[in-house]
């Protein structure tokens, strides 16, 4: 397993994806951050990374689906799948070690925005002026999210060889999960059924965590979230030997 995940974070950074992916994410919250009128940190006038963990879970939809599109789905293209079973390796040592290597992508991503962090602590009045335990439980959020799209991305690029089928599957379902579960729970008329839906729904363990209070609650559903579809995964690379 570890060799092949050595394997994979190899070919991310022999490929753009990796430097694409952590240039969007960077660009595009720090303009979220710092530029856009009305809602970045100076017009707001809190020192707070509120505004990057709001946006940032919509932003990874799109780059985590990016960076795992291909993991299976080329695999299957190129025929190199097979060679891959022929080796002592059991499915679920393929899957998770493609699994690790993209997240750790992502992690590696999140981590580079630290920097907003501690610009973030200059600029307080007085320095150090910042709620660290929610900017904490933010991050925490946002890895256990990642590691949940990674899980959904890694599905999507399995019942596929188009890697564009891939990324649009794994949008929509990460999407559904992250927004429409949470919609749902707001309709009036749904009652308890729409908040009972809400409760499955990513948004709704995000804002929890993010409030700085770990609970494992939220914990156990991100990692069983990830479970479930890592498992579906096995189950389609399963489905060759039938």
């Amino acid at each position: 397993m570890w060799t092949l995940y050595k394997r994979e974070i190899r070919s991310f950074l022999g490929s753009f994806i990796a430097y694409i992916v952590m240039s969007v994410f960077l660009i595009l919250t720090g303009l979220f951050l710092w530029f856009v009128s009305g809602n970045n940190v100076f017009d707001l006038g809190i020192a707070s990374l509120q505004v990057m963990f709001d946006i940032a879970p919509y932003i990874l939809i799109f780059l985590v689906s990016a960076v795992t599109m291909k993991s299976i789905s080329d695999e299957k293209r190129l025929g190199t799948m097979e060679i891959l079973t022929t080796k002592p390796i059991t499915d679920t040592a393929i899957v998770l070690s493609k699994f690790f290597a993209s997240l750790t992508l992502i992690v590696f991503t999140l981590a580079l925005t630290l920097v907003y962090a501690f610009t973030i602590n200059e600029l307080a009045s007085p320095v150090g002026n910042v709620d660290w335990g929610s900017m904490i439980g933010s991050y925490f959020g946002l890895i256990l999210l990642a590691s949940c799209y990674t899980a959904v991305g890694l599905f999507s690029s399995s019942i596929t060889d188009n890697q564009i089928v891939a990324l649009l599957v794994s949008m929509l379902i990460s999407f559904f999960f992250l927004t429409v579960l949470q919609l749902l729970g707001d309709v009036s008329w749904l009652d308890q059924i729409g908040r009972s839906l809400s409760w499955f729904g990513l948004e709704f363990h995000y804002d929890s965590i993010s409030r700085g209070v770990i609970d494992t609650r939220d914990v156990v559903y991100f990692l069983g979230f990830s479970s479930v579809f890592l498992g579906l995964t096995k189950l389609v690379l399963e489905s060759r030997k039938w």
